[in-house]
């Protein structure tokens, strides 16, 4: 047997359609159960319950209960870049399916990874902070400039709220093919964008959908 990370366990757990459909819902970063998961994935709890357990002993998701519930959710940032990143080889490269109505055409603008903003706008809001030097991108790394914390701070995000994870990382964006904002910092931006009501979460979609005002205000911040 060969040294290193068991590769082919992971890809059989995110191979089967009805996990994979599961990982998918929870993308949007809420926490769903079991009957909820189970409508995603179109099959019974029974068997919906059988796929969680393989995916909680993968280490892939996460079980918190509240009084009667109990609640799936991702066990965090590195599994959903990982799903993000075979979403767009899936797109790149896997057989085609037939595009769906405005909803994903929403999705490709604005939506939510896990706990931060993917899409066009995130790319060119990446885009941007970059070209001001307020980020760094070194390769594949992003890394804050020396102007960074004082940027934010001006807009009412702090930089070092949660230390103990990566402030910035690069997430491949599977509509765009190329990385948007993840991190500490990239969730804190979609949490400013929801609390300031510049756009909302599209019911039962991961998708962000940004008023007219909304969109100035966000483009007049992060793209100006």
């Amino acid at each position: 047997m060969r040294e290193g990370p068991d590769i082919a366990r992971i890809a059989s757990l995110v191979g089967d359609p009805a996990r994979a459909n599961m990982l998918n819902a929870l993308m949007g970063g809420t926490a769903l159960t079991a009957s909820e998961l189970a409508l995603e994935a179109g099959v019974s709890l029974p068997t919906a319950s059988s796929h969680l357990s393989k995916l909680m002993e993968g280490g892939l998701l996460t079980l918190a209960s509240q009084g009667r519930h109990r609640y799936y959710g991702l066990a965090g940032p590195q599994v959903a870049g990982m799903i993000e990143a075979i979403t767009g080889v899936a797109e790149a490269v896997g057989p085609k399916r037939v595009r769906p109505g405005p909803r994903d055409g929403a999705m490709r603008v604005a939506r939510v990874c896990y706990d931060h903003l993917a899409g066009e706008q995130a790319v060119a809001m990446l885009d941007r902070l970059v070209e001001k030097n307020i980020l760094v991108r070194d390769d594949k790394e992003i890394r804050l400039g020396p102007s960074a914390a004082s940027h934010f701070a001006a807009i009412g995000i702090d930089v070092y709220t949660k230390p103990r994870r990566p402030v910035c990382r690069a997430c491949l964006d599977w509509s765009v093919r190329r990385s948007h904002l993840a991190g500490t910092l990239g969730a804190a931006i979609l949490d400013k964008i929801l609390a300031e009501k510049w756009a909302r979460r599209e019911k039962d979609s991961r998708a962000v959908i940004f008023s007219p005002p909304g969109k100035q205000a966000f483009e007049r911040v992060f793209l100006a």
